[in-house]
Parts: C-alpha cells; structure tokens; sequence
C-alpha cells in the first residue's frame, strides 16, 4: 500500500495514473516525477518497493506544491482577487462565470438550479 503526502495510491492502478489521485498532479506531472526516478510508467502502484516509493515521495516534497499547500494558495489567490475588487473578484463573489463564459443561457453548474415557478391552473 503506497501513501505519498497523506493519500493512498489505488493499488490496481499503474503509477502514472495512481500519482495523480495527488491534489496537485496531472499527468504530465507524473510522466516527468517518473522520468527522473527512473520508474517504468506501466508498473502497477502495488508492486512498488519502499524504495521506490521514497524516491518519489522525496521529490515530490522538493519539486512540487501539493495538496493542503496549493489548496491553501489558490483560495488565497481567490481571497485577495475579492478583496482587491477585480472583475473576477467581482464574479468570484457574486458566483458567476469566471472566464468569460455566456451566461444568459448555460452556466447552471455555477448559478445552480433555475428558480421555476408554479403555473396556477
């Protein structure tokens, strides 16, 4: 059972994907995590030895900002964009669109649910 930076890789999965299961790691990351460790990308997380596992566990720690970290940086990149009262501040706060989507029609994942009303009979 592999756990690097407080989350348990699926043992089933190959590597390449298992590493991004890590807030913070996409594939591309862990292509590049694997290229300089020097793991096949085809290898199963169970059949993983510690030492592989530490490798790359040190150098995640070194190279890369993940999970509580980056979560932490990000909403306080969201924080400061509110409180400096930027136009994505703006959308930000009033839970619209961020990144110039349409919102007259759409947007319902960030606007939620419509407000129907009742037809009386």
């Amino acid at each position: 059972m592999a756990r690097i930076a407080g989350i348990t890789l699926p043992p089933e999965k190959r590597i390449e994907i298992g590493l991004t299961y890590i807030y913070g790691i996409g594939r591309s990351k862990s292509i590049k995590i694997l290229e300089t460790v020097k793991i096949d990308m085809d290898k199963k997380v169970k059949d993983l030895s510690e030492e592989e596992i530490n490798k790359i566990r040190q150098i995640i720690e070194k190279q890369e900002k993940i999970e509580g970290d980056l979560r932490k940086e990000v909403s306080m990149d969201i924080k400061r964009l509110m409180d400096i009262s930027s136009y994505r501040g703006m959308r930000h706060k009033r839970r619209l669109p961020v990144r110039g989507q349409r919102t007259k029609t759409n947007a319902r994942t960030r606007k939620g649910p419509t407000g129907r009303t009742i037809k009386k009979k």
